[in-house]
């Protein structure tokens, strides 16, 4: 069902494929979302946010120029904290890690579900972060195992939330994984970013994995 006008969220769209962006834009009109703003590139999109400031950024990770990645961190920057969902064709857990270092609030292969790619600007806009699902495999061989004394423990339920945090499950989801309320679930995930000392849920996975936690 489609938002009501005012509580629509707004987007921009950056993608320097004529008819892959036309075609992302009517999907997403269709979703319910106001496409505010359409770019070919990332410095036009800079260029246009301050007179068309948006609630979430839409992004094709590999475009002449910046790039997605150059756009977030050029936004970061200079101060704006809009959020940015990634798209790719690519399943590279390299870029994803990437993405991830410059501050991306979400990274999506393109050829998510309609109701993958809705489920993911509703998070996002809500200030969640989030990753397709990946394998923890080819993550953790990318990230040098880190270890200290200090190291945190985390129990069975912690690592097994963290496991489906990686793989993409909203609270919501992971509740009925582990038969938890959504709540309960929060309150799992407000203890694990301060055991870890991450400021959100998605550092807190590239942590775990780095520590060989999970």
């Amino acid at each position: 069902m489609n938002r009501p006008e005012a509580t629509r969220i707004r987007l921009a769209l950056a993608d320097d494929q004529a008819l892959v962006l036309k075609g992302l834009s009517a999907l997403l009109v269709d979703l319910g979302f106001e496409v505010a703003l359409e770019s070919p590139d990332a410095e036009r999109l800079i260029a246009a946010l301050p007179q068309r400031p948006v609630d979430v950024i839409v992004s094709d990770i590999r475009m002449p120029g910046l790039g997605g990645i150059g756009l977030i961190r050029a936004l970061r920057e200079s101060g704006d904290a809009t959020p940015v969902i990634l798209l790719t064709t690519f399943d590279d857990s390299a870029l994803m890690l990437a993405a991830i270092e410059a501050g991306a609030q979400g990274f999506l292969l393109k050829d998510a579900a309609p109701e993958d790619l809705h489920d993911a600007i509703d998070r996002v806009a809500r200030g969640e972060t989030l990753l397709q699902p990946v394998s923890l495999g080819p993550v953790r061989a990318l990230l040098p195992a880190e270890r200290s004394a200090g190291q945190p423990h985390l129990t069975e339920r912690e690592a097994s939330i963290l496991k489906l945090v990686a793989g993409g499950y909203s609270n919501k989801e992971i509740g009925r994984v582990l038969h938890l309320s959504e709540g309960t679930v929060k309150n799992y995930i407000s203890d694990l970013l301060v055991k870890l000392d991450c400021r959100d849920r998605t550092h807190a996975v590239m942590k775990a994995i780095s520590q060989r936690l999970v």
